[in-house]
């Protein structure tokens, strides 16, 4: 495995979604027998965090290759979708965009590595695509 190519890949990742590293979390782990890279995205309004993607491969550069290819077409394949939420404990309701096939792909992301009853969700909607 080649710590270049790995680095390069994250940084080509990136700048083609045009954020900064502290907005971006190349998070691997070994899942049977074959490498995870789950893409997550930290908003810095409200620092949560939530699933942009994940890809799996055969070691980190498949996945970190794959995650690419996706990121330059994933506009072209998928819905975009506003979500309005409230943090337990928060009084302010937040927005985010997800792109995903489907609502529930969507709520998936939003919902990623937390306990569901952590977040409430008020609205859910498909945006008209341009």
């Amino acid at each position: 495995m080649d710590e270049f190519d790995i680095a390069r890949l994250e940084r080509e990742i990136r700048q083609y979604l045009g954020l900064e590293p502290t907005q971006l979390q190349f998070e691997f782990r070994e899942l049977e027998g074959l490498t995870r890279l789950d893409l997550i995205t930290v908003n810095p309004r409200h620092q949560q965090s939530f699933l942009f993607r994940y890809e799996t491969g055969r070691d980190k550069v498949e996945c970190l290759e794959k995650m690419l290819a996706y990121v330059r077409s994933y506009r072209d394949t998928e819905s975009s979708y506003t979500l309005q939420w409230r943090a337990r404990g928060d009084r302010e309701l937040q927005t985010s965009y997800f792109r995903a096939h489907n609502v529930y792909e969507a709520l998936d992301k939003l919902y990623f590595d937390r306990d569901l009853n952590t977040i409430t969700v008020f609205s859910v909607v498909l945006n008209p695509s341009s």
